[in-house]
């Protein structure tokens, strides 16, 4: 339920608009250490791996760039896996010393046996997390569910020409008088695309944000540049401050997004890392 200060803001006004070298791969696991301070566990979204085919590759570039979660994608774990496709990832992640921190992006309609898969993947996964883009009447049915499996669903937004979550309040309306568990994962690239300030962002959804999808980009347009983190519109570390002072779940995900150089993208991701380390050390 939206209250206070937040529902008068959903019936009067939207948000307002408001270098780090690279480091090498064995230096990265410092990033957990900084993590411990904040509470905050940071994670990568496997799409940014996608060049690497072999999800066992992508894998182990996760561990090795520093993560601690790794928010898997249809891509890499789909939803039709056997069960003994689901026990190899699970024992694949586990090996690696790494969790499973969300999965999606995952359309939910008005179908509700389709939607069940979804959540009936996620129970054999044990996965908390599922990053939704949900219809407007899907709903009835996906409360149902997560009342059912006691597993979060977090709204994405994929910025101004998505058809029904471009800006915050779009979410919050969504998400109004619905079930505690239903919320968001904002991805803070794409409120930036439609000029909104990520930390804004994440106060107004305080409470109601389970994911966080750290991205940047060079402008505050529809058609702009992917961006190492820092260097367009994103303050990472008042974004981090945002989000221990909202009290951001610890079983929450909290996940790089890197979409750019796809082929080769580890320097670049590497040089995000270090980014987001720094300002988690700012949070001692």
């Amino acid at each position: 339920m939206v209250t206070g200060s937040r529902r008068q803001f959903l019936k009067t006004t939207a948000l307002s608009t408001a270098a780090a070298a690279a480091v090498a791969g064995w230096s990265l696991p410092n990033v957990a250490l900084a993590a411990d301070k904040s509470g905050l566990k940071l994670g990568i979204q496997l799409y940014s791996l996608r060049g690497y085919k072999d999800v066992t590759v992508a894998l182990k570039h996760a561990k090795d760039l520093g993560f601690e979660q790794v928010e898997f994608y249809s891509g890499m774990f789909p939803l039709d896996s056997t069960p003994e496709q689901i026990a190899s990832i699970k024992k694949q992640v586990a090996d690696l010393g790494l969790s499973i921190s969300a999965h999606g992006v995952n359309a939910l309609t008005k179908d509700d046996k389709a939607n069940r898969k979804v959540f009936e993947f996620a129970k054999a996964a044990g996965i908390r997390n599922i990053t939704v883009d949900p219809t407007p009447d899907s709903f009835e049915s996906v409360e149902a569910l997560v009342k059912e499996f006691d597993i979060r669903v977090a709204i994405h937004n994929h910025g101004p020409t998505h058809r029904y979550y471009n800006k915050a309040i779009d979410v919050l309306r969504a998400i109004e008088n619905r079930d505690p568990r239903i919320g968001a994962c904002a991805d803070l690239g794409h409120f930036i695309r439609s000029g909104e300030d990520p930390t804004q962002v994440v106060r107004l959804l305080a409470g109601r944000l389970f994911g966080v999808h750290l991205k940047d980009f060079a402008e505050m347009t529809n058609k702009t540049k992917g961006v190492i983190l820092g260097k367009g519109h994103l303050n990472v570390a008042a974004v981090f401050d945002a989000m221990v002072k909202t009290k951001f779940p610890s079983d929450g995900a909290l996940s790089l997004e890197y979409e750019e150089n796809p082929s080769d993208p580890l320097d670049d991701i590497r040089q995000c890392v270090q980014v987001a380390r720094d300002a988690l050390k700012q949070m001692g």
